[in-house]
């Protein structure tokens, strides 16, 4: 078949994203989906509970995003090792990751312990609000161990492309989740009445449940990716280390820099208007569902276009860099369309806010859809190719721009100077993406991503 007759989408590729975008979306949505329950369930007390939570959410966020970008590295190596068939190589990436990713777990955990009321101070002056958020983040804080653990192995899982069975587990932390969450927070079975702080204790309590549980599955039926002690050991060489960190430094000190970005978005958006705080408190934890097909599929890319170059099939992945990137923007427009539709349904489970609070979380949510359709190519073409490639100090250096050095002033400028309502405010926040576009399309068409990170020495 020639080139011109060759339809764009390749039907058995869009399949294979799909079977592994979708376990992967809905992982997302459950991850997400703790915070948005957290904030259902403590909206029921007050606004304080809400914002410090909404705060607290931001910051975990933050370190949270600072362990992916670790795992992300591991996760480059373990999809082209994969690919390239060294099984050896693969179960040694894994234990490296989880290592490496544990380590990152132990110093954001650290850092929460000793500098909570700092970090809530920087988006509310409030000293309810900064109390409340000090217990949240502590005890929450912990769970990061579970979640560096988890997400270790669930990179070797989506490799594989049998990322079902992490998302089967998140699906029973998220269930403990909300069952510790109605105990803890109101007080029942005997409990009792801890407000956020309970939140908190679910919170951990659940992901220690969930990681437990998965180890428990994989390794009673020796499954693959269930590396052994000495697979371990010998996954802590120099070399090794040295290998992962090129590529998971970048990564990690893209995601602190990017949602440390957010961080300041938010406070930006505080300190202009109390109820703007609530609301998009609110409003994150419903965006980040929203984004979950999308970053389902961005990921599901990496994975396959990760296997194409460690095989050296350069050319088809160069093909599924832009079928991924337009099937995105049109899931993208879609999801954007049905939220809009289910608008006063979604913002119907919040009744604890205010009439203010109630319409600027109505406009906020209106930009979000906006937002939605901006990330797509942005998304699909930073996460789902270019660091598929290990391109990661050219995505550090896109964002770094594209963010700090345009977004945030453009914001603090229209906070600050011109002194806009908050809900115009908050739709700048589609600045940044505008200018990753132009960045992102021009570095896939040149194909300097197409790198093979194999290493026949593991």
């Amino acid at each position: 078949m020639s080139a011109l007759s060759r339809p764009f989408f390749d039907a058995v590729f869009l399949k294979r994203l799909l079977l592994i975008a979708i376990p992967i979306a809905l992982q997302t949505m459950m991850f997400s989906s703790r915070s948005l329950v957290d904030i259902l369930m403590v909206g029921q007390l007050s606004e304080a509970d809400v914002a410090a939570i909404g705060i607290a959410g931001k910051a975990m966020f933050v370190s949270t995003l600072l362990i992916f970008g670790a795992m992300t590295g591991g996760s480059m190596l373990v999809a082209q090792y994969w690919g390239a068939g060294n099984m050896q190589g693969f179960r040694e990436k894994i234990a490296l990751t989880v290592t490496l990713t544990n380590a990152t777990a132990a110093l954001s955990a650290l850092i929460f312990w000793l500098y909570a009321d700092s970090i809530i101070s920087v988006a509310s002056d409030n000293p309810t609000v900064i109390a409340l958020g000090k217990d949240y983040l502590q005890i929450a804080g912990l769970s990061f161990f579970c979640l560096a653990s988890v997400s270790g192995l669930a990179a070797g899982l989506r490799a594989m492309h049998k990322p079902g069975i992490s998302t089967f587990f998140s699906g029973v932390g998220i269930s403990v989740n909300i069952l510790l969450n109605w105990v803890f927070i109101f007080g029942h079975w005997g409990a009792p009445q801890m407000g956020s702080k309970g939140a908190a204790v679910a919170t951990a309590l659940s992901g220690i449940v969930e990681m437990l549980a998965l180890y428990l599955y994989l390794y009673q039926r020796q499954h693959l990716v269930a590396f052994s002690r000495a697979e371990w050991v010998s996954s802590l060489t120099l070399k090794a280390v040295k290998r992962f960190l090129a590529l998971s430094l970048p990564t990690a000190f893209n995601f602190l820099m990017w949602s440390s970005g957010l961080f300041v978005y938010h406070a930006i958006i505080g300190h202009v208007n109390e109820a703007g705080l609530a609301a998009i408190a609110v409003i994150t934890p419903v965006e980040s569902l929203s984004l979950s097909f999308l970053i389902g599929t961005a990921n599901a890319a990496a994975v396959l276009v990760g296997n194409n170059l460690g095989a050296k099939q350069t050319e088809t992945a160069y093909q599924q860099a832009w079928q991924v990137g337009v099937f995105n923007f049109i899931a993208g427009v879609f999801i954007a369309l049905v939220m809009l539709v289910i608008q006063p349904w979604v913002l119907g489970f919040f009744p604890a806010l205010t009439g203010e609070t109630a319409q600027i979380t109505a406009y906020f949510y209106w930009a979000m859809c906006a937002l939605i359709v901006v990330k797509t190519i942005p998304m699909a073409m930073i996460v789902g190719v270019l660091r598929a490639g290990g391109d990661v100090r050219y995505c550090l250096g896109q964002d770094f721009v594209a963010q700090w050095l345009i977004g945030i002033p453009v914001v603090l400028a229209a906070a600050v100077v011109f002194e806009w309502p908050v809900y115009w405010v908050y739709a700048l926040l589609a600045t940044e993406e505008v200018v990753k576009w132009v960045g992102s399309l021009i570095r896939v068409k040149s194909g300097v991503w197409l790198n093979h990170l194999v290493s026949d020495s593991n």
